[in-house]
């Protein structure tokens, strides 16, 4: 009799073990199957005279589920009683694996064990897990990318590093004695083809000078914290006039033109906006039209001071002009002799920074091609 003073009949039992909403199984203490629902059978592709005492639950696992059941599920079982939300994955007669949620009691009835089961399909929580465990690994690829692009980075720093310690002092005294010998060669008389010879040596040489200059400044501005703008009060227009003079001996066949505006001290780092102007103007009569004018120009407001460089030719290609100021980017081909490896412009960029100013590029086949940089009047 039950507690209510009514037992439900057998076949009610039965019924509801057979229909109840999820797979029911009980096996023996080793795993035998004694019990069957409707519903695993239907799972599994098994009948439940192929499955009650011929086979045994942990066959239906997969072997990495088998492995689990023997090593951790059981003896966690045998050791509390009871276990709850254990996921497995079962392997059906036909068709694919179903993954299931596992809820399992033990008892013990006459000296006998016997373990009863419910199972519940989990196909989402399995998809949700897999998912996670890809993003899980994607992310660890990711962070050992980066991690390995990381230490890239720091090897190519270093030996940027190494590079830059060999252009300063491994280049630049052969350099400078290759320099001291056409000085000193000028001197003893040559005839006119040997100061042909000189000239051109001469030439090649500052040139190389230039591009070593360049490129320590590259990698200063790359590596370090930037070019650095040392500013002190000058008088702006005589700072461009002087690097025009010294510019023309560089450029002897190209005419200069220098137009003002505007009066009074402003700062700025007098090494460096020279050497913008140099830059400026050695991009100008790479790519200008030989015979027209390179016209430097100098202003000088309330609110700051600026300095243009501008050329005829042929224009800057409008794809380019966004990326001119980025390094190892060169305009036009067939620029000559003048021409750079593409970091003047980027050093350009760099000096307009450290004095806090901005730079700016317009070019067209009607007006020509002109560099502004814009410089506030606070100490930079």
């Amino acid at each position: 009799m039950s507690m209510t003073g009514f037992d439900p009949p057998q076949e009610d039992v039965a019924d509801s073990f057979d229909d109840a909403p999820c797979g029911l199984v009980k096996t023996d203490g080793r795993g035998t199957f004694v019990r069957v629902n409707r519903l695993f059978c239907e799972w599994v592709g098994y009948s439940a005279e192929a499955l009650v005492g011929r086979r045994r639950l942990q066959d239906l696992f997969t072997m990495g589920d088998r492995i689990f059941h023997q090593t951790h599920w059981l003896p966690l079982l045998q050791m509390q009683g009871s276990i709850s939300e254990v996921k497995m994955d079962l392997v059906c007669a036909e068709g694919p694996e179903i993954p299931v949620v596992m809820n399992a009691i033990r008892r013990e009835r006459h000296g006998v064990w016997t373990h009863e089961i419910a199972l519940f399909v989990a196909r989402d929580r399995d998809r949700y897990e897999k998912e996670l465990v890809g993003a899980q690994k994607r992310l660890e690829l990711l962070v050992k990318t980066e991690k390995r692009f990381s230490e890239d980075a720091v090897d190519r720093a270093t030996y940027a590093e190494q590079l830059v310690g060999i252009v300063s002092h491994d280049l630049r005294n052969p350099l400078s004695a290759i320099q001291l010998g056409v000085v000193a060669l000028s001197r003893s008389k040559p005839t006119e083809q040997q100061q042909r010879i000189l000239d051109r040596i001469s030439r090649s040489a500052n040139r190389t000078n230039r591009l070593i200059a360049d490129l320590l400044d590259f990698t200063q501005a790359r590596l370090g914290s930037g070019l650095v703008a040392h500013c002190r009060p000058m008088d702006l227009h005589a700072m461009v006039a002087e690097a025009i003079d010294e510019l023309s001996t560089v450029f002897p066949q190209r005419q200069f033109k220098h137009a003002m505006s505007g009066a009074g001290e402003v700062p700025g780092d007098i090494d460096r906006l020279t050497q913008l102007i140099g830059n400026l103007v050695a991009n100008a009569a790479a790519y200008g039209e030989p015979g027209t004018p390179i016209i430097v120009t100098s202003e000088v407001d309330e609110d700051g001071f600026e300095i243009s460089v501008h050329n005829v030719g042929r224009p800057i290609p409008p794809d380019l002009l966004p990326k001119l100021f980025q390094p190892l980017v060169r305009g036009v081909e067939n620029a000559g002799e003048a021409s750079s490896v593409g970091l003047g412009l980027y050093i350009v960029d760099a000096i307009v920074r450290a004095h806090a100013g901005s730079i700016s590029v317009s070019s067209s086949r009607e007006f020509g091609t002109s560099f502004t940089a814009k410089l506030p009047r606070f100490k930079c």
